[in-house]
């Protein structure tokens, strides 16, 4: 700054005016003459660190360039000086000015580092074709991207180039030239801009030709049978049927398994239904906390699972087939195959849809791993067909799964293991959060083997067991009763005829969906598990929305997925509740963030109910009132979510919170404590000062 400052102050500037160029250019060429290799080394010193620091009057330069070097000469010493000294003024920026502009613009910057990342060089290629973007300026603000040195030469490089070639050979005729404008006429300027955007284009239009080229390839009926098919009746197909109802439009739902998909029969109702159980448990085993010397409860392990069964049956109608044909949807249970954009087979029968949903969920991943064949193993779709309780149960994956049915089973009497190959529980989320819960899960006997991997399963004189590789790298044996795999779900997408369609798919294996959730084919959208990016019951349910909406309204207007603010639970005790970003998290993308913490301890509810474990974090914009993440842990943490989600999803900050009444006594004012902090942390020091003295001197 200070050289560019200086700059100015010294007078160097006239040497950039067009006019004292044009008198001095035969000098210049007569000095080239005689002296062409130190003219061009200076000549490229020159540029090169005048761009490196931003001075403007790159155009100028250009122009000397043609004037005394020619054309091929002149376009490649402009070409290289110019891209290295932008490389440069990358580097300084990245560098110098980088944690500055960071602290201020960096929950901005982590979207435009997001889009760099995907398609940095097309966007840089794009605006170095476009001229009337200021060239300093772009080398400053993609310095404070993620965008790679090499990447941002050899496109800048190549970018800058039409341009070059159009300025230097204007200055082979600098007499002509009267003003800058006389060069980049209107029609060259966009000539350029549209270039520039060729490449974005160019980019979009292979997926446009690929799911036309999908339809084309089939016959479109006539007529339809059905304004939408639904496959699938997960908490995606179902949600997606019923709004496709609403409105009126004749839907089919299919399903070849139970109604309720994972969410009813395998997953969150059965897993809080077990946890509700062994809470009690817990509960019991806390008495003295409440002033009750001693308390126990006699169970039977298998009448806890029939219970589970039980719960599943009584919220089966809220799912049932009966109940969605009252709401107007036709349902089928059934195998379905996708057979062209707008068929499916029916146990052999073709009905037809203007528009198809795929929801068919996901399943628990299972490793291979060398005599698995051998042990009787479990998934969180099997394990609720115990009756008999495991004495010695190993769970393979620390976590949100893993953690809650391994601490439920504990409580229930089980010696339980979790094993994972992270050097953590709990990884996605919060390290202070997965640090309390796993002290917790010590505390009641949970045996936690981190950094760990299965080598080999085997059985060895009726006895059951694995061998590990430990943190230390060691050989270790471990015998169980029960083995069960918690590491992820994969998306169900065989036996779909989606791979005869030509139906893409992700790195991960789930549906690939655009922003619209429209698959590669323009018929057939897919939401729930089996697309992602989360695999939630209520991020299924969000996303149907958009799915149902987009397929039956996309001729008139479709609405893009919004992928913001994205609640997590994990039911365990203490609860783990987040939303947007964490420490860990928010490092990763390059956010600075501002942190407010609340212990539970200090708050009268927690105090009384006996469960002060725990605390609620939120991240902010550095001095700003903008909530970008909150972590919760503790009793009653999904619950205490919910204000934080509402505030970040319509743009509300810690000061609405504060202001809000909450009801005393409630877990609810832990949120307004909160806010409380970040306020003290935030006190308008100044005022307080003036009001002290205004006190004062009313006391006088």
């Amino acid at each position: 700054m200070a050289l560019v400052v200086a700059f100015y102050a010294l007078g160097f500037n006239q040497y950039l005016n067009l006019d004292y160029l044009k008198e001095k250019s035969a000098g210049f060429a007569a000095y080239y003459d005689d002296n062409p290799w130190q003219t061009s080394l200076w000549f490229f010193l020159v540029y090169m660190f005048s761009t490196a620091l931003s001075i403007p009057g790159a155009s100028t330069f250009t122009l000397v360039g043609g004037a005394i070097f020619g054309l091929s000469w002149g376009v490649v010493l402009v070409s290289f000086a110019s891209t290295i000294g932008a490389s440069l003024a990358f580097l300084l920026s990245r560098y110098v000015f980088k944690d500055a502009v960071q602290a201020k613009f960096s929950s901005k910057l982590a979207d435009i580092n997001t889009g760099i990342e995907k398609e940095g060089a097309f966007y840089l290629f794009t605006l170095r074709l476009i001229v009337v973007f200021p060239f300093w300026l772009i080398n400053l603000l993609m310095g404070l991207t993620a965008i790679k040195l090499r990447t941002y030469f050899w496109v800048s490089q190549l970018g800058m180039l039409p341009a070059t070639i159009v300025f230097v050979n204007a200055g082979t005729q600098l007499a002509k030239v009267d003003q800058l404008s006389d060069i980049l006429s209107p029609t060259i300027a966009v000539s350029f801009a549209l270039l520039g955007l060729f490449p974005l284009m160019a980019k979009s239009i292979p997926g446009i030709v690929h799911r036309y080229q999908a339809l084309k390839a089939h016959k479109k009926p006539d007529s339809f049978d059905y304004n939408l098919v639904v496959i699938g009746a997960g908490s995606a197909g179902l949600v997606s049927s019923f709004i496709a109802a609403a409105v009126k439009a004749k839907v089919l739902l299919i399903e070849k398994d139970k109604m309720g998909g994972d969410c009813l029969n395998t997953g969150c109702v059965p897993s809080k239904s077990l946890i509700k159980s062994s809470r009690f448990l817990a509960d019991l085993s806390r008495s003295q906390r409440y002033g009750i010397k001693s308390a126990s409860a006699e169970f039977d392990f298998a009448e806890v699972m029939e219970r589970v069964s039980s719960v599943i049956q009584q919220i089966e109608p809220h799912d049932s087939i009966e109940r969605y044909t009252e709401l107007g949807v036709e349902c089928r249970q059934a195998e379905a195959r996708i057979v062209s954009p707008w068929e499916v087979d029916i146990d052999g029968k073709k009905i037809t849809s203007q528009h198809i949903i795929i929801a068919t969920g996901a399943k628990p991943r299972v490793p291979t791993i060398s005599g698995l064949d051998k042990v009787q193993f479990y998934t969180s779709e099997t394990i609720w067909s115990l009756r008999k309780r495991p004495e010695r149960l190993l769970v393979v994956g620390g976590g949100p799964i893993g953690c809650e049915l391994g601490q439920s089973f504990s409580r229930l009497g089980s010696k339980v293991t979790i094993l994972d190959i992270a050097e953590r529980i709990m990884l996605p989320e919060d390290r202070d959060a997965g640090d309390l819960l796993k002290g917790e899960l010590e505390s009641e006997g949970v045996e936690l083997k981190l950094n760990a991997t299965i080598e080999s399963v085997d059985v060895e004189n009726g006895q059951q067991y694995c061998v590990i590789k430990n943190a230390a790298a060691e050989t270790e044996k471990l015998e169980f009763d029960a083995l069960l795999f918690a590491i992820g779900r994969q998306a169900n997408t065989t036996g779909l005829g989606i791979e005869t369609l030509g139906i893409q798919l992700t790195k991960t294996g789930t549906i690939e969906v655009d922003k619209y959730m429209r698959t590669s084919v323009p018929t057939i959208y897919a939401c729930g598990d089996v697309a992602g990016p989360y695999q939630f019951t209520h991020t299924a349910a969000h996303y149907a929305w958009y799915s149902t909406v987009n397929s039956l309204f996309g001729d008139i207007w479709r609405f893009k997925a919004d992928h913001r603010v994205i609640p997590r639970v994990t039911f365990t005790e203490p609860e783990i509740a987040s939303v947007g970003y964490n420490e860990e998290s928010a490092k990763a993308a390059g956010i600075m963030v501002e942190k407010t913490c609340f212990k539970l301890d200090q708050l009268d509810r927690a105090i009384v109910d006996g469960k002060t474990d725990g605390f609620i974090k939120v991240l902010t914009v550095v001095g700003k009132d903008k909530i970008l993440g909150v972590t919760i842990v503790g009793e009653h943490a999904g619950e205490l979510l919910a204000e934080f989600v509402l505030a970040m999803k319509h743009g509300l900050g810690l000061n609405k919170i504060l202001g809000t009444i909450h009801a005393y006594p409630t877990w609810a004012e832990a949120n307004k404590y909160t806010a409380g902090v970040w306020k003290k942390n935030h006190k308008p020091d100044k005022l307080l000062t003036f009001l002290e003295r205004y006190h004062r001197a009313k006391r006088q």
